[in-house]
């Protein structure tokens, strides 16, 4: 007797072995899957429609606004599932389909998995060309989606039902890998999604998932050891990777062992408490004079889950030339960058296999009390940089006030502009894994469409706490339609929309380099010729959200208050100086281009005061 088999479409093929598709987290058996986002478009609603109808009780489809923002909030719920749970994001074939673009090079910037199940052209051609086909004259099989390619860590183009039982599960297979997460695409033409074939039964079959732990190799972490046993001047860098192995508890333990200093990279905010006393701060350009001391001095750097971004690194200058680097890291690609020591591996099992490697070592007393030393200072100017009536309003005084007034299980999301670099810098994190600053490909518009995602899966698990979201006005303007969308779904978020009339970071890098101002903030912008202010607490209240409008920050803890009692999307506006109350401590040098000439002898002059500090880069090693 052959094998039992059962008749169905592709498309009812995917969404029955989505479903059954599980994970068992911390003892408890859930869906691998999360369910999804979708915009039904002529490419996707007849056959996919049809199948996700079929399976919506298991495989909720939140119905979005925009594409781009759905592929934010699928990032955003992965990364608040710490990378085990993911959703997926169906979008019609063409636009639809490019709108999420932006977002699949997001989540693969960041390592975050998200399944894109998306339209495309007939297979057949006989229709061709079709509505929203792009038509490459010597290349029929090329098109909108082969973009994808660049921003996805597995791609396919399903051209027969038979090709699913080897795409999904390779798909899964690369979403689920600690060291090649990321997005994975496939391609659905129109006329393929409805094909019939004859699936094997247990292809259906429920099947429970586990995240692979590769122990490091017991040569590199025995070589490591040996490096960082030989530290006078140790230093930890934690990144986004302790907490996707779940090795908070493991750093910690093994940092208190041996007295060494821990800082944190932006995606790695939030591994350790605020007052642990190995808890030297933020790192790099957005970090904190505190982490930034101890960088310049340290002899040896364990580097645990961090991808070594140039905010991290200061493009290379925040370390000395002749300091050792060892890399532990699931992915090869980012163990041995700047020819660091590797140590290829999951971080949990490596901290402990290294921890056992170096018994009996304690970094110099001296060592952990100069950084604790420098935190102490650090502290002291946080303290003042957050208080209310410092100086005109600031990011810094809104930060402080919803710091101070929030719940320890809040998650606090925050992404491109100048506000990442001011939660980064000024955020006192009060529990563990708590903060979202999407700093690795800084997208605008992922705050408010990324703190739905990240809503939708903390109502799974914390229903009683919170997602803050901090924008700026140009996020806001430029992608705030989920806002509509949590109302809609009963996803309540907080929301601060702190505006400084226009792009006032970019302006004030603009300055720093000696240009004029010009096309950022409104007022410096030409071609407005009839500058009108946006009234954000009117727009977010046409869109069913509760909202205020707060003049001064000392009026910020009562909104808030507010805010945490309201059942639904809460927006506080409130304006802010473009000009003055920046972070203005805790950088290091980032490398951005200037112009080699000018007729402006200010550009000339910042150009040259960039150059003048090049001389503390690594060459690559």
């Amino acid at each position: 007797m052959g094998q039992p088999t059962i008749t169905l479409t592709t498309a009812q093929a995917i969404v029955r072995y989505l479903a059954a598709q599980f994970i068992e987290i911390d003892g408890e058996k859930m869906r691998l899957c999360g369910g999804g986002f979708g915009i039904f478009g002529h490419g996707n609603v007849t056959c996919l429609g049809e199948a996700l109808h079929a399976h919506q009780a298991e495989l909720p489809l939140y119905r979005g606004q925009n594409e781009q923002g759905m592929g934010f909030a699928a990032a955003a719920y992965s990364k608040a599932h710490l990378r085990r749970r993911f959703m997926f994001c169906t979008a019609s074939a063409g636009p639809g389909t490019a709108n999420l673009l932006t977002a699949a090079a997001l989540a693969h910037a960041n390592r975050l998995p998200m399944l894109m199940l998306c339209g495309d052209a007939f297979l057949t051609r006989l229709p061709d060309p079709v509505l929203q086909q792009l038509e490459h004259f010597g290349n029929p099989t090329f098109g909108v989606n082969d973009a994808f390619k660049a921003v996805s860590r597995y791609w396919d183009r399903i051209t027969h039902p038979a090709q699913i039982l080897q795409s999904l599960p390779a798909a899964l297979n690369t979403m689920l890998d600690p060291a090649d997460c990321g997005p994975a695409f496939i391609g659905l033409p129109q006329d393929v999604q409805g094909w019939t074939y004859d699936y094997p039964l247990s292809f259906f079959d429920d099947q429970v998932h586990r995240i692979r732990r590769q122990a490091a190799d017991k040569d590199e972490v025995s070589d490591a050891a040996a490096l960082l046993g030989s530290a006078k001047r140790p230093m930890i860098i934690a990144g986004g990777g302790v907490q996707y192995s779940g090795a908070v508890a493991e750093l910690t333990k093994f940092a208190e062992a041996h007295g060494i200093p821990v800082v944190e990279t932006i995606a790695g905010r939030a591994n350790l408490l605020d007052d642990h006393a190995l808890n030297i701060g933020p790192i790099g350009v957005t970090g904190s004079d505190s982490a930034n001391t101890i960088a310049e001095k340290a002899d040896v750097i364990l580097a645990v889950g961090t991808r070594l971004q140039d905010f991290t690194t200061g493009s290379w200058t925040a370390f000395a030339h002749d300091a050792r680097i060892i890399g532990l890291n699931a992915a090869r690609h980012d163990a041995a960058k700047h020819m660091s020591m590797t140590v290829v591996g999951d971080a949990k099992l490596g901290l402990v296999a290294l921890g056992d490697a170096l018994d009996g070592y304690k970094t110099p007393s001296e060592w952990t009390a100069f950084a604790q030393k420098e935190r102490a200072k650090w502290n002291e100017y946080v303290a003042e940089n957050t208080r209310i009536k410092n100086g005109p309003a600031s990011y810094a005084q809104a930060i402080g006030a919803v710091n101070a007034a929030c719940d320890p299980r809040d998650r606090v999301v925050a992404a491109a502009g100048g506000l990442p670099a001011e939660v980064t810098a000024n955020w006192r994190t009060l529990d563990i894994g708590t903060v979202d600053v999407e700093f690795g490909f800084s997208c605008m518009g992922y705050e408010i469409a990324g703190g739905w995602g990240a809503r939708i899966a903390q109502a799974e698990k914390e229903f009683d706490k919170d997602t803050i979201v901090f924008t700026g006005d140009g996020s806001y303007l430029l992608m705030n339609s989920d806002i509509y969308s949590s109302v809609l779904t009963q996803k309540k978020m907080i929301i601060l929309v702190l505006d400084n009339g226009g792009f006032a970071v970019i302006n004030k890098l603009q300055n720093n380099t000696g240009n004029e101002s010009f096309n950022n903030l409104i007022a410096d912008t030409p071609t407005a010729t009839h500058q009108v202010s946006v009234d954000f607490e009117a727009h977010a209240k046409s869109m069913g959200a509760l909202a205020e409008t707060v003049e001064a920050p000392s009026g910020l803890a009562e909104a808030f208050a507010r805010a945490k009692a309201a059942d639904r999307t809460y927006v506080i506006c409130m304006k802010v100086d473009p000009y003055e109350g920046w972070t203005t401590q805790g950088h290091a040098w980032w490398e951005v281009g200037t112009p080699h000439t000018s007729e402006s002898a200010k550009v000339r002059a910042a150009h040259e005061d960039v150059e003048s500090t090049r001389s503390k880069q690594r060459k690559g090693v």
